[in-house]
């Protein structure tokens, strides 16, 4: 049996404990729906007129108060020509309601695509304008279930389930008036078993709801496994983890297939339960009709045409019930996309903060401390200031708070205490975007987008010319390698940059940074996995980037922190050395013991031959 199909041993789905029940959020739906309402009008107009049109052929079969029957009048009177004009109406009516029903369906649809358009929209910004700091406790696959079959599901909501509701309804409040003209002490059959399905179906609902919730939340958790599981294919391959991989994912959408069967378990029950209910009630109609039409109270044509309505009330009253398990899922969906567009950013622009200008980058660090969620100080009292042009090179142990010294900077987070300015202006009293506009980072883990290397290059100067393009991938040392491939600049690079080596992903980076020409450079340099070659013209393009900027760097290297003005020990969170290279050495403290078990190891080390 294959793995997708076997359930959990042990699982007890059962005893999970309730969703927490959020308020919806109408005044975000009713947003969405306030562009399209004459559409909606119109819409709803014609499911109205669909809906009465659909009252009209039962009561021309049996016939109701005036309207003449065609089994009553026309068959025993055998009136022809009664028939014929009969006939002629009822084409005339139905076509008419196809031209309704095509009102209703198209503009819905629209409607309905409108609205997926608006919201993927706006939520996909929304979570471009969110801090960094969410998406280091969301994973991606989870995020994209939300742009996908949550909005999905919200646009069957805001359409085609508030027609049908609306249809239905109308259907079936306006065959239970036609009956009770019909018979009003029949009608009563009708009277007792609506209610006890509307029970039936409200507890349903509900049940349905929630276990929808856990559908979309373990789907949500499928789609992250198999989304990391390929972005990582390189290290799934090396590590021979395919089965693994196979089984995690296998194991993920198992959970799913648990809590989709135990819906639907309810669900079979249900449906069949509601079915019984409708039947029989139809059943009590035939054999109590059946009296009355013996007592002469009732003629054959109108029991019909009761009957007839019945099974329209038993449909659409189906329907209703089948659409507010629906509807519950549906609102489970809502809940989750707009709990992300109610979700704040950590770091915000304050209202009056004014775009950046010119800066010369002199960044100073005043008392700053950092500490996230957990109230642990991961930097604690830093004080730094780099002058423009500076070159500081940032050592320390892994863990020592390098990498969230350099954060504080473009304002990826803000410092929990403190102060960090550039030029003498607090970060914090600039806009966001103009400040990351003058500075350029270039990480240890080089990220490419799977575009061409074209696209890859002018991400840093979007409206940059081919000259100004070449140029700077020249003084990445990256031109070379560039035009040696089959389609050059236009060469796909796939996921990540898969398809260039660890140097030449470097090298490109690189040249984004220099086309983007930033003021304030920072950089994760390393490496210490390039062989020599590439390392060299790496190192060669890190010298051309920093010329005449400000620039931090972790270093990894004892190139690099020779070419530095200053170094700056980070130990514990706290800066514990500050100084050359040579004066370091000379204090014989926590850089001289890196320096003899880091740096100096790690360039005599050899390095791998053909990474690049």
């Amino acid at each position: 049996m294959s793995v997708f199909r076997r359930r959990r041993r042990g699982a007890n789905l059962d005893s999970q404990e309730d969703v927490p029940d959020v308020p919806i959020r109408w005044d975000y739906l009713i947003t969405y729906v306030r562009p399209y309402i004459p559409r909606m009008l119109l819409a709803l107009f014609a499911t109205i007129i669909s809906a009465g049109l659909s009252l009209v052929f039962p009561a021309v079969v049996g016939g109701v108060g005036e309207i003449p029957g065609v089994l009553n009048t026309v068959i025993e009177n055998s009136d022809r020509a009664l028939l014929n004009t009969i006939t002629a109406v009822l084409i005339l009516i139905f076509l008419i309601r196809t031209v309704m029903t095509f009102l209703e369906s198209y503009n819905l649809a629209y409607i309905g695509e409108s609205i997926i358009l608006d919201l993927r929209r706006d939520l996909y910004s929304h979570l471009q304008h969110l801090s960094l700091y969410f998406f280091t406790q969301r994973r991606v696959g989870e995020l994209m279930s939300r742009l996908s079959s949550d909005v999905k599901m919200i646009q069957s909501l805001l359409t085609t389930n508030i027609s049908t509701l609306l249809q239905q309804f109308f259907i079936l409040v306006g065959s239970i008036i036609v009956m009770f003209i019909i018979n009003a002490r029949l009608s009563l059959f009708i009277i007792v078993v609506i209610p006890v399905a509307m029970v039936l179906g409200i507890i349903m609902g509900r049940i349905l709801r929630r276990l929808s919730a856990e559908v979309q939340d373990e789907l949500a958790s499928a789609s992250t496994v198999a989304e990391e599981s390929l972005q990582n294919v390189r290290e799934v391959k090396s590590f021979a983890r395919e089965s693994y991989e196979i089984s995690r994912y296998g194991d993920a959408v198992v959970k799913a297939f648990d809590v989709q069967i135990r819906s639907l378990r309810y669900s079979s029950v249900f449906r069949p339960l509601i079915g019984f209910l409708a039947f029989a009630g139809l059943s009590l109609i035939l054999w109590f009709g059946g009296l009355e039409v013996l007592a002469g109270r009732l003629d054959a044509g109108e029991l019909v045409a009761f009957l007839i309505y019945g099974i329209t009330v038993a449909g659409s009253f189906g329907a209703l019930i089948n659409l507010y398990s629906t509807f519950q899922q549906a609102i489970g969906a809502t809940k989750r996309v707009f709990e992300l567009l109610d979700t704040k950013p950590t770091v915000t622009d304050k209202a009056n903060a004014q775009p950046v200008g010119k800066i010369n980058g002199r960044i100073t660090f005043d008392d700053v401390s950092f500490r996230y969620d957990d109230n642990v100080d991961v930097i604690q009292n830093i004080n730094l200031d780099v002058q423009a042009g500076e070159i500081i090179a940032l050592v320390g142990p892994s863990g020592a708070g390098k990498s969230t010294l350099m954060n504080l900077i473009p304002r990826f987070y803000d410092a929990s205490e403190g102060r960090v300015s550039i030029d003498g202006v607090d970060v914090r009293d600039v806009q966001q975007v103009s400040l990351r506009e003058k500075i350029g980072t270039v990480p240890q883990e080089i990220l490419l987008f799977g575009g061409t290397i074209r696209e890859n290059i002018l991400y840093g100067m979007l409206d940059a010319t081919k000259e100004q393009m070449i140029e700077a991938a020249k003084a990445a040392n990256a031109h070379e390698f560039i035009e040696k491939l089959p389609e050059k600049y236009d060469t796909i690079v796939g996921q990540r940059g898969i398809r260039l080596s660890g140097g030449q992903r470097q090298r490109v980076a690189i040249a984004r940074t220099i086309l983007k020409d930033p003021r304030i450079l920072l950089l994760d340099e390393a490496t210490s996995s390039l062989d020599n070659e590439s390392e060299h013209l790496v190192q060669e393009a890190f010298a051309r980037l920093m010329q005449n900027r400000t620039t931090l760097i972790i270093a990894h290297r004892l190139s690099t922190v020779q070419i530095a003005n200053r170094i700056a020990v980070l130990d514990d969170g706290e800066i514990v050395e500050l100084g050359s290279h040579d004066e370091l050495m000379a204090q014989n403290g926590l850089y001289a013991r890196l320096y003899e078990m880091q740096f100096r190891h790690n360039d005599e080390m050899p390095t791998a031959a053909g990474a690049d």
